[in-house]
């Protein structure tokens, strides 16, 4: 792998680790609910009250939300690199607090400031990715958010079953510590430079993601190709260094693009181009649905339900199971991220989709006529899993790095971000009265029967996009609407 290559994983891996840190958080009260209740052994002040225990697994998502709304000013302020380490910093600060902290109250909001981190990297990463990386290996690296996410909760389990509470915090520190290193040593994007009019060091930024030296002409294909994506056309008269002829073929390309130039006027703001230009309009359509249809596949839910069958099957055994359950989590995330940029994203999304369909059917049967034994449950419910994330799990979050043009990438993944926390705190407040309304094996039916759903719309709406460039998706979208 050369230099460039490494790079462009640095970035994503940087971009990721918010979500491992996340992950691990989202995870933390598990194992730590039951000492900061307890009478006897709690580290607090006072043992925890209900409300308390409530607040101490939500309030991240609260945080989650307000992350996720100012992400995109930041990172357009001071850049992806420099705007991440302020974004990473809440982190930092939450473990520091808890560590020190005996006040439940003092914790409650260090678990909001811990959020903030969660959901703004969730929006830098796909930006971040869809400007750095190659169309060859794209899908892989806009990945890996989901499957650090799944990194993040299969290690802080490890941690809750082996180490003291104590040091447990400290691990997290840590982490969160090595979040704010790895985006700090990152190599600024090139788009957010030419947006601040440093157009020498976006070369050399395009030139150490590409691995190139700064006079290739593949240096100068990507800045023409950025010029062309972030700037209106009437500015693309010449490029610094550019032959007559060359720019004569620049006027001509231009000339050819003018239908895309009128789509996008000078004066059109973001979030007028998003919802009034035909095909961002279009890509924001599709990475809407896939997301929203994921979120009622039922993963928080069964999530939930997950840890009571396991302590039902074998309460001895309960913490292995639920480690097993993570490190299939994590499995099924590592291989989306290996085949995405192979098999395709519309294609995993549908086999995903039927899979979940298939184990979810099947789930609600056995709950509901308990006719296997319970061993069975637990491997079905760790088989719905791995399927959900080998596709729909994980490839709308690849889509939402390579769909959006530039100018409405950073507002179009605010407002899905957004919207994937108010669906999660939706779905989980609703769940109660599922169960209450249908039984589980009802819900289970309820959410098989919301993924034969995805599978159809992913088979209507998602376009194929492995291996192709953005100019090239919006060229697609561009020809289904014209169909």
């Amino acid at each position: 792998m050369n230099k460039g290559r490494l790079r462009q994983c640095h970035a994503a891996m940087a971009g990721g680790f918010g979500s491992l840190v996340m992950g691990a958080l989202n995870v933390w009260p598990s194992y730590t609910s039951e000492l900061y209740a307890s009478n006897t052994t709690t580290p607090l002040s006072a043992p925890m009250t209900k409300g308390e225990e409530a607040l101490l697994g939500s309030l991240p998502s609260l945080g989650a939300i307000l992350g996720s709304a100012v992400a995109g000013t930041l990172i357009n302020m001071f850049g992806r690199r420099n705007g991440g380490v302020i974004l990473s910093l809440p982190c930092v600060m939450s473990w520091a607090i808890i560590g020190v902290a005996s006040s439940m109250n003092l914790i409650l909001a260090a678990r909001f400031l811990s959020g903030i981190t969660g959901g703004s990297f969730l929006v830098l990463t796909p930006i971040f990715i869809s400007e750095v990386a190659e169309d060859a290996i794209r899908g892989g690296l806009a990945s890996a958010s989901i499957f650090l996410y799944c990194t993040g909760t299969l290690l802080s389990y490890i941690v809750g079953w082996c180490l003291t509470y104590r040091t447990i915090i400290w691990l997290h520190l840590l982490l969160s510590v090595l979040c704010t290193l790895l985006i700090l040593l990152v190599v600024e994007s090139p788009v957010y430079l030419l947006r601040q009019k440093r157009e020498e060091d976006a070369r050399e930024a395009i030139a150490k993601y590409r691995g190139v030296p700064v006079s290739s002409m593949v240096v100068l294909d990507e800045l023409t190709r950025m010029k062309q994506q972030i700037m209106p056309a009437v500015e693309l008269v010449s490029i610094t260094d550019m032959d007559p002829k060359a720019e004569e073929a620049e006027k001509q390309k231009l000339n050819n693009e003018e239908e895309i130039v009128q789509e996008q006027p000078k004066s059109m703001s973001p979030i007028k181009l998003l919802f009034v230009s035909p095909v961002s309009r279009q890509a924001f359509i599709v990475v809407m649905t896939v997301i929203t249809m994921q979120v009622f596949m039922g993963i928080v839910p069964v999530q939930v339900y997950a840890k009571t069958v396991f302590t039902e099957t074998d309460p001895s055994k309960s913490d292995l199971y639920t480690v097993v359950f993570a490190v299939i989590q994590f499995f099924g995330a590592l291989t989306s991220s290996l085949v995405a940029d192979k098999a395709g994203r519309r294609i995993l999304i549908i086999i995903s989709s039927i899979l979940v369909f298939l184990c979810m059917v099947s789930l609600g049967f056995l709950l509901q006529t308990r006719m296997a034994p319970a061993w069975l449950t637990v491997v079905l419910l760790m088989l719905y899993c791995f399927s959900f994330l080998i596709g729909a799990g994980s490839i709308p979050y690849v889509l939402l790095a390579e769909v959006f043009e530039s100018q409405v990438q950073g507002l179009g993944s605010m407002i899905v971000i957004e919207w994937v926390w108010f669906l999660n705190f939706f779905i989980l407040g609703i769940f109660p009265y599922m169960l209450s309304a249908l039984k589980i094996h009802g819900a289970f039916y309820f959410f098989g029967a919301m993924s034969l759903l995805n599978a159809i719309l992913a088979f209507i709406l998602v376009p194929e996009t492995k291996g192709l460039s953005n100019a090239q998706i919006q060229d697609l979208f561009r020809s289904r609407k014209k169909n």
